[in-house]
C-alpha cells in the first residue's frame, strides 16, 4: 500500500523551497502526496522561527495537526514529524514538551525525508518523540537535479541561489538556525532556471538570507561582510544576473533579500543593463537613525543608505525600492524614531513594511536594556505605517491613464514589475485576462495598495 503524505509549510519563501524539496524527495521514493490530513498516514509541519509570533503558529500548527489527527478515529496510527527552522533550533527542548510529535528533523535533512517517513512509521505508537536532528549547524544547499515538487503557481517560482547568513545583526538568530552563509554556483543555478523557464515560469524570485553576498564566501580575499558586488573579485551577484538574462524565453528576474552593504555602482549598472532584471529592489533596512543601526550592528550607515536610495534611484529608470524596518527595537527613543518617520516621508519607498521588534531568545539585543514596551511598539508601528500609506495612495494616483506591463496571476489580478508575489500590492482586472501570461493594461483607479486596470 502506498505511504501518503501531507504537509504543511510556514514562514518564507526560503521555507517553501524547503518544503518542496522534501515533497520532491517523497515523491522520488513513490510516496503520494496529499492535502487532505485526514488520509495522511504521515503529517510534516515544516516551521518557522524567525520570531516569537512565528514560534507561536509553529507550535499552534504542531498541536492543531495532532489534535484533527486525534479526531480521525479510523487512522490512530498516523504520525507527526516536525521540521524546519524550529525543530532545527529548538529540538532538544521540544522532545520533552510536545510528546505528540514523533520525531524532529532539521535542515540538514531535507533529502532524507523518505526514509525518515519510513522509520517514522515503523515505530510503536505512543513512544517518546525521537530527535534527529543533527548536532552541527546546517551545511546543505540544493542543486540543480534536486527533485522539487513546486507549491507556487505555474507562473513563478521561488530560485535559493544561497543558504544560511554571516552577518552579526543583533536582533536576528537566522544564523544559530541556517548556519553559514553558502553559495550555490552559478552553473547549477543556470540550469534550474532553464528548466524552470522550459515549464513556462515567467518569473524567478531569487532568494537567499543574502542575494547581495553571493558569491562572496568562495572569495579567497577581499572576503568580509562589507564587501561591495562588483566583477573584480571572482564569481558573483553581476554575474549571476547575466548568466541568467542569457537563458532563453520572456521572464522575469526579480531580485529580492538584498543587503544594503553590499550594493556598488557595478551592481546597479548591471541591473539597468539587463532588461530581464526587474527594476525592483527588495532591500531591508531595518532603520536610518545611525544609533540604532550601529546597537543593530547593521554595518552600514545613515549617510550610506541614504546616498545609495539616491544611486539606486538614479541609475536604474523606474525603479520600486521595497523595504523593511524594525520599530521598537531595545533603546529607540523617540528622536530615533522620529528620524526613521522623517525618513520615511523623505525617501517615499514604493513598498514598505514595518516590524514591531521580537525579543529573540539568543539574540545580542535580547540581553539589552531599555527594552521598549509592547503598547509604545503598537503606536510607533500604526504611526510608521499610516505615514507610508500616504506616500503609496500617492505613488498609486500618479499610475492612473498609464499602460503598464503585467503578469497575470488570476483571470482578475495580476501584478506589475513593481510587485513581488504575497508581500506587495496586485493589479484588479475589471476584465478577466488569461492568467500565466504577460499583458499589457491600462490604470484607470486604484486603492491604498492596489490598482485598478
Amino acid at each position: 500500500m502506498t505511504t501518503k503524505v501531507g504537509l504543511i509549510s510556514l514562514g518564507c519563501a526560503k521555507n517553501l523551497v524547503d518544503s518542496e524539496i522534501m515533497l520532491g524527495h517523497l515523491r522520488s521514493a513513490g510516496m503520494e502526496l496529499t492535502a487532505d490530513s485526514a488520509e495522511a498516514d504521515v503529517l510534516i509541519v515544516n516551521t518557522c522561527a524567525f520570531i516569537d509570533s512565528a514560534k507561536t503558529e509553529s507550535i499552534t500548527a504542531v498541536l492543531e495537526a495532532h489534535r484533527d489527527r486525534g479526531l480521525h478515529r479510523r487512522r490512530p496510527d498516523q504520525r507527526l514529524i516536525v521540521a524546519g527552522c524550529m525543530s532545527q533550533r529548538f529540538s532538544t527542548e521540544l522532545t520533552g514538551e510536545l510528546s505528540e510529535v514523533d520525531a524532529f528533523i532539521g535542515l540538514d535533512q531535507l533529502e532524507e525525508v523518505a526514509p525518515i517517513v519510513r522509520r517514522v512509521l515503523a515505530r510503536t505508537p505512543g513512544t517518546p518523540p525521537e530527535d534527529l536532528v543533527p548536532d552541527h549547524l546546517p551545511v546543505y544547499i540544493p542543486d540543480f537535479d534536486t527533485p522539487r515538487w513546486r507549491l507556487t503557481p505555474k507562473h513563478f517560482a521561488y530560485v535559493k541561489i544561497a543558504e544560511g547568513c554571516n552577518h552579526p545583526c543583533s536582533f536576528c538568530v537566522i544564523p544559530q538556525m541556517r548556519g553559514k552563509h553558502r553559495s550555490r554556483t552559478i552553473e547549477s543555478i543556470r540550469r534550474e532556471a532553464e528548466q524552470l523557464v522550459s515549464e513556462g515560469v515567467k518569473e524567478l524570485l531569487l532568494i537567499s538570507q543574502d542575494t547581495t553576498y553571493f558569491g562572496m564566501d568562495r572569495w579567497t580575499e577581499g572576503r568580509g561582510p562589507r564587501a561591495q558586488v562588483t566583477s573584480a573579485r571572482g564569481e558573483n551577484l553581476i554575474d549571476l544576473l547575466e548568466a541568467l538574462s542569457s537563458v532563453k524565453g520572456d521572464f522575469w528576474i526579480r531580485l529580492l533579500y538584498t543587503h544594503p552593504a553590499h550594493w556598488s555602482d557595478e551592481l546597479i549598472t548591471a541591473i539597468a543593463r539587463l532588461p530581464k532584471v526587474a527594476r525592483y529592489v527588495d532591500m531591508p533596512l531595518q532603520h536610518i537613525e545611525e544609533g540604532m543601526l550601529k546597537d543593530m550592528r547593521r554595518e552600514t550607515s545613515e549617510a550610506h543608505i541614504r546616498g545609495l536610495v539616491t544611486r539606486l534611484r538614479a541609475g536604474i529608470p523606474n525603479l520600486a525600492i521595497r523595504t523593511t524596518f524594525i520599530v521598537g527595537f531595545p533603546g529607540e527613543t523617540d528622536a530615533q524614531f522620529d528620524t526613521l518617520l522623517g525618513f520615511i516621508q523623505d525617501a517615499k519607498f514604493d513598498r514598505m513594511g514595518i516590524f514591531t521588534y521580537s525579543q529573540e531568545s539568543g539574540s545580542r539585543a535580547a540581553k539589552m536594556p531599555n527594552q521598549v514596551s509592547p503598547a509604545i511598539k503598537k503606536s510607533r508601528y500604526r504611526k510608521a505605517m499610516a505615514t507610508q500609506q500616504k506616500v503609496a495612495t500617492q505613488r498609486a494616483a500618479a499610475l492612473v491613464g498609464q499602460k503598464l506591463r503585467v503578469l497575470v496571476d488570476t483571470p482578475t489580478s495580476a501584478r506589475t514589475e513593481a510587485d513581488a508575489p504575497d508581500v506587495d500590492g496586485k493589479v484588479i482586472l475589471t476584465s478577466p485576462l488569461t492568467p500565466n501570461e504577460f499583458a499589457e493594461v491600462t490604470i484607470t483607479g486604484h486603492k491604498i495598495y492596489d490598482l485598478i486596470a
